[in-house]
């Protein structure tokens, strides 16, 4: 039987370093593509990412071992903001306002924490139930389906190119391959391996620009963006938040299922969900993206049995050196847009799959009028490009569709629930 190391077990520094890399690994390929997407820098990210979790762990008391890195959540809401093309880093005046927003996002966080920690966790479930957030996690990944075709189909031209077509294909069947197929850490890690997959053939195909890494500095600090508060900003990326924190209690459960604690109670949920705030708050205020806590090294770790927040907190430190390596963010900047976005087709694809997953296992019922109207209300409001705009200030599709899920749930009557919807069915008008 494979011994597990415990939570707070320290292994000596040669068996750390192999563990702590799984880690990395594990990580490195979702979190940098949320800034490849959005337009900030890597290295920022890299940095952000690893103070994060030596922070998250500090919050926690060193109790909980979970890596924080990007957050898939909000890149709709980053692009919109940022307006790059993916693998261009955006000007530093529209990072600052964007970075505004990711502050705001922590403080959110920190906000509900304390909430958290006096009341209880009844009340999210109230305003949050899986009606609301599920059409909100589809609406995250269906809004974004198009950018990933246009990535895979036109690189970062603005014509289709069949070669890169195929090439995002051939990055993608390595992705799907990985997944289905490999056992093990290797089972782990799709992304990373179909990323390098893709890039490989890239480079077969003549698609693949090295001449960033070799005129790149050995040494460098990240170009650190401090952030500019705009109200704008805030409201567009505020309700995101919402999202992310439900995520954060549902990996905080599998995460105790996997450790065989609960970490609920001991340090608690508000310590976890004020360690993820604070984590954000300080990537915002550097100009990285706002921070989650990581499924693929929950995965890691149920697969090596290895649970000691040190060999976490070994990959946060090599994450931290390698930010202030540009030839790495440099090599990240290489990967030709099509690569990701043969990626981005599977990754997009599985957040709206989660999305159906959360009503499938929440057991909702469409017959009722009241999950029917909320659900089709979010979904066409959010994937159809509804905005509203209010003086100079924009809400945007995925932040309005938010707004309007949370409002309908408070405000439609529950006795609903119990209503049939075979009348409405029958006077529906034939499509």
């Amino acid at each position: 039987m494979k011994r597990t190391v415990d939570v707070g077990e320290r292994l000596p520094l040669l068996q750390s370093i192999p563990l702590s890399l799984q880690h990395l690994f594990a990580m490195f390929g979702a979190t940098v593509l949320v800034p490849f997407l959005v337009g900030l820098d890597t290295s920022v990210t890299l940095f952000t990412s690893g103070v994060g979790t030596l922070l998250y762990i500090f919050i926690t008391k060193g109790k909980i071992p979970a890596y924080l890195g990007s957050s898939f959540a909000f890149i709709t809401a980053l692009t919109a903001l940022l307006g790059v093309t993916p693998g261009q880093v955006a000007p530093d005046e529209r990072i600052a306002i964007a970075m505004g927003g990711c502050v705001a996002v922590g403080v959110i966080y920190i906000v509900v924490a304390l909430a958290i920690g006096a009341f209880g966790t009844k009340w999210i479930d109230y305003i949050l139930p899986p009606i609301v957030i599920g059409p909100v996690v589809m609406v995250i990944g269906l809004g974004l389906a198009g950018v990933a075709v246009s990535m895979a189909t036109k690189g970062a031209t603005q014509t289709y190119h069949a070669s890169f077509f195929w090439v995002a294909m051939a990055a993608l069947a390595i992705a799907v391959t990985a997944a289905v197929f490999f056992k093990g850490f290797l089972g782990v890690i799709p992304v990373l391996i179909g990323i390098v997959g893709g890039y490989a053939v890239a480079a077969a195909a003549g698609q693949v620009d090295l001449s960033g890494v070799t005129a790149a500095r050995p040494f460098a600090v990240p170009h650190f963006v401090l952030p500019k508060f705009q109200l704008g900003s805030i409201l567009l990326l505020a309700p995101i938040s919402l999202v992310v924190i439900t995520e954060h209690i549902g990996h905080l459960i599998v995460t105790n299922n996997v450790v065989g604690r609960d970490f609920v109670k001991d340090p608690g949920l508000h310590r976890s969900l004020a360690g993820d705030g604070v984590a954000t708050a300080f990537s915002g205020l550097l100009g990285g993206p706002p921070n989650t806590t990581y499924g693929e090294n929950i995965g890691v770790m149920a697969i090596t049995r290895v649970f000691s927040v040190w060999v976490i907190g070994g990959a946060a430190v090599i994450a931290v050196v390698m930010s202030f390596l540009p030839p790495v963010g440099a090599l990240i900047r290489s990967i030709p847009v099509q690569v990701m976005g043969g990626i981005c087709i599977l990754l997009f694809g599985i957040i709206a799959s989660a999305g159906i997953r959360m009503l499938v296992e929440a057991g909702i019922d469409f017959s009722q009028k009241r999950n029917l109207i909320i659900a089709s209300v979010i979904l066409v409001i959010g994937i159809g490009g509804a905005k509203v705009h209010l003086g100079g200030l924009e809400i945007s599709e995925m932040s309005l569709a938010t707004y309007v899920g949370v409002i309908l749930n408070l405000l439609l009557p529950r006795a609903m629930e119990h209503e049939e919807i075979a009348d409405a069915v029958s006077h529906a008008p034939d499509v």
